[in-house]
């Protein structure tokens, strides 16, 4: 496998204030706490320490013993639950929905980073140890973000009638999914048919495929963790704490010509059930659950806080700081659109006193198969042509490649020049010929257009063979316009290559801030 590395911007994928903040642009300095490079973590890790309890570390270690409890963890991840303990560790955290057979590859490419930005912190920093953490977002209720993915161009649906937090889904209605998808899948019928929830699923399947490089995974839907987050439930829930100050970031974003992401309510909490995740909503000192008929007063609102914390569940403004309440977290890996709500947050954070953890981008990557590369080389396209629009890319080619001469750049520039002539004659004889005369230039410079069109259009058909080739490259290499790592799943190429996910291991470096293309 090789590897070559572009700049993000020249994959026209990302948005501005993305790039604006790997560029550290100053506009956006007011909005982040320290940018990720490695250097940068020591300040971090002496915050962090201070900030957070040695209690908090206990009962996350017992949470986490429980949730291992049924699925033998390897040794690398039973010491690494044991580490947290010590104040001396701390984490690198991603997080990420229950998609079904891990979803788009940027799951995998998530957990990678992780666990390679942990390998390098330990290097430079060897008296401390890293855990490596997936966050499972258990408690998400939406369901239809999570019932598909793509295997060889085709749509595989998991099909369910079940509704709430997804993490506490059955896995029984698997049974007919599993018949339909194609290749080596034990890993996935293991998962799903030996373990009874989806959340129990994913932590088996992703323990199997990361286990032995120590990765913990995270159910935060848990009561005792839950208990943790009890003062800051009390501070969104009954005094609104959470909308002014993220109000404040966005008017200060909006006002740099920066789209936000994340929309934030007065509260920010669900109610949740094994069957119900519905928004929390609050009128006076009454607060109700909607589509639901539970109506709480506020005495009631405050109990609950206090007897049953895990009925409570942070909606996607707050379980960033839940996340930074429970874990001993230094940074967070995300990708472009997880990297810009998190910039909405910053103050926040600062209200609660708690750290503000480092934005780390994911590692970003397209996987070119050996059959697709011999296919591009005969295009005779550079890679860093590939991710052009199509049109574009056929185009240049064609231009490049006739043996004609398919533009009238020449008779646009003699055509300007007699008009122009024309246009002075026409002001000098009657100066009402003068709009008539422009308006018959135009039309000539648009017939000269529509010619060039049709010369284009006529060359494309005689390189009708090349440009299905080079169409066929890209549809491969972006599936429905999109980039690979957002519509295919990893399984393209396991399948093929059960070395693939440790080929991403030692290939993607997850302080290096580009577009990784790995070629077989």
């Amino acid at each position: 496998m090789q590897i070559e590395r572009f700049p993000l911007a020249e994959t026209k994928a990302f948005s501005s204030i993305f790039l604006d903040y790997l560029r550290q642009d100053s506009r956006l300095r007011p909005f982040y706490h320290r940018f990720p490079a490695p250097e940068n973590f020591s300040e971090q890790i002496r915050e962090k320490e201070k900030a957070f309890p040695v209690e908090h570390r206990r009962i996350l270690n017992k949470s986490l013993t429980d949730q291992y409890k049924d699925i033998h963890p390897t040794d690398p991840v039973k010491n690494n639950i044991a580490a947290l303990s010590d104040t001396k560790t701390f984490t690198i955290t991603t997080g990420h929905q229950l998609n079904i057979f891990t979803g788009p590859l940027y799951f995998i490419y998530k957990i990678v980073t992780v666990i390679n930005a942990c390998k390098i912190l330990k290097r430079q920093y060897p008296e401390y140890n890293f855990v490596p953490v997936y966050w499972m977002a258990s408690e998400d209720h939406d369901y239809d973000e999570i019932k598909s993915f793509r295997l060889y161009g085709k749509k595989y649906v998991w099909e369910t009638k079940q509704s709430g937090p997804v993490g506490r889904f059955h896995t029984r209605d698997f049974k007919n999914l599993l018949n339909e998808v194609p290749g080596d899948i034990t890993l996935f019928r293991d998962a799903y048919l030996k373990h009874k929830t989806l959340g129990e699923a994913v932590r088996y399947y992703v323990d199997q495929l990361f286990g032995k490089e120590g990765l913990v995974v995270v159910d935060a839907d848990d009561p005792s963790l839950k208990g943790l987050f009890k003062p800051m439930m009390r501070e969104d829930i009954l005094h609104h704490a959470t909308l002014s100050c993220v109000e404040k970031t966005n008017r200060e974003l909006e006002a740099l010509q920066y789209n936000t992401q994340v929309f934030c309510r007065p509260v920010n909490f669900f109610w949740m059930d094994d069957q119900v995740r519905s928004r929390i909503e609050n009128t006076g000192d009454d607060y109700s659950v909607v589509d639901s008929a539970l109506r709480f007063t506020r005495k009631e609102i405050e109990e609950l806080i206090e007897s049953s914390p895990e009925k409570f569940s942070p909606n996607v403004i707050l379980r960033p700081l839940y996340q930074e309440c429970i874990l001993p977290n230094l940074a967070y890996v995300g990708g472009p659109a997880e990297v810009t709500y998190w910039l909405q947050l910053k103050a926040v954070f600062e209200h609660h006193r708690v750290p503000f953890p480092m934005l780390r981008p994911r590692n970003f990557g397209l996987v070119i198969e050996n059959h697709i590369l011999r296919k591009f080389q005969k295009t005779g396209l550079s890679l860093h042509q590939i991710f052009e629009d199509l049109n574009f890319l056929t185009n240049h080619w064609v231009l490049k490649n006739t043996t004609h001469n398919l533009t009238v750049g020449e008779e646009r520039t003699t055509i300007e020049r007699i008009f122009e002539e024309l246009d002075k004659r026409a002001a000098a004889i009657d100066q009402t010929l003068v709009p008539f005369v422009r308006a018959e230039g135009r039309r000539a410079a648009n017939s000269l257009e529509k010619i060039e069109r049709k010369f284009l259009r006529a060359e494309k058909r005689r390189q009708s063979d090349k440009l299905r080739q080079i169409q066929s490259v890209k549809e491969a290499l972006f599936p429905n316009g999109s980039l690979q790592e957002r519509t295919d799943n990893f399984l393209n190429f396991y399948q093929q290559d059960n070395q693939f996910v440790d080929k991403l291991l030692m290939y993607f470096e997850p302080f290096d801030y580009r577009f990784h293309v790995l070629i077989y």
